[in-house]
């Protein structure tokens, strides 16, 4: 969705309102595609105090696996992101500031990088997730396996010898 926004840098007082469904089913991240629903967006841009800004609100429902046993997790969560748009940087680079070239803010593309770099990198089912089991991969939070976690690392094994000789 592109929102002209050429209203907006010249006349002070101007806002305009938005509500947006964006689709990320294609993006894949961590070998999962985690958006099968669409994102709402809504928002509103506007220019106060010689400052043009957009201010909006990202709802999602994402599933990623969890990182210790690796099990679906579905989220919900509500993201605010608010930036300054310009027309043009005076500096070279600074992140401070969303460039809007031809008088048009690409919103998809806006909120799909907002959205990418807000997500956890990783997701745990639950704050006491016992993950896997080392040796024979069962989920911990199911069952008690019976395997003997306590083995010795092979790395460590010279050093344990060393021990015995002494």
């Amino acid at each position: 969705m592109f929102i002209d926004v050429k209203q907006l840098f010249e006349a002070e007082g101007q806002a305009i309102s938005f509500t947006h469904d964006l689709d990320l089913s294609s993006i894949e991240l961590w070998g999962t595609a985690p958006f099968d629903r669409p994102i709402h967006l809504s928002g509103t841009v506007f220019h106060r105090a010689g400052i043009v800004s957009i201010v909006y609100e990202a709802k999602l429902d994402y599933n990623l696996m969890c990182g210790r046993c690796l099990e679906r997790q579905r989220r919900e969560e509500t993201y605010r992101f608010e930036h300054v748009l310009v027309r043009q940087l005076n500096e070279e680079d600074n992140g401070d500031f969303i460039v809007v070239s031809g008088n048009q803010l690409d919103l998809d593309d806006l909120a799909t990088s907002d959205i990418l770099l807000e997500l956890p990198s990783v997701v745990y089912c639950r704050e006491d997730c016992k993950g896997l089991c080392p040796v024979c991969g069962a989920n911990l939070n199911e069952t008690d396996c019976g395997c003997n976690l306590k083995q010795p690392d092979p790395r460590l094994q010279v050093l344990s010898e060393l021990l015995k000789e002494s």
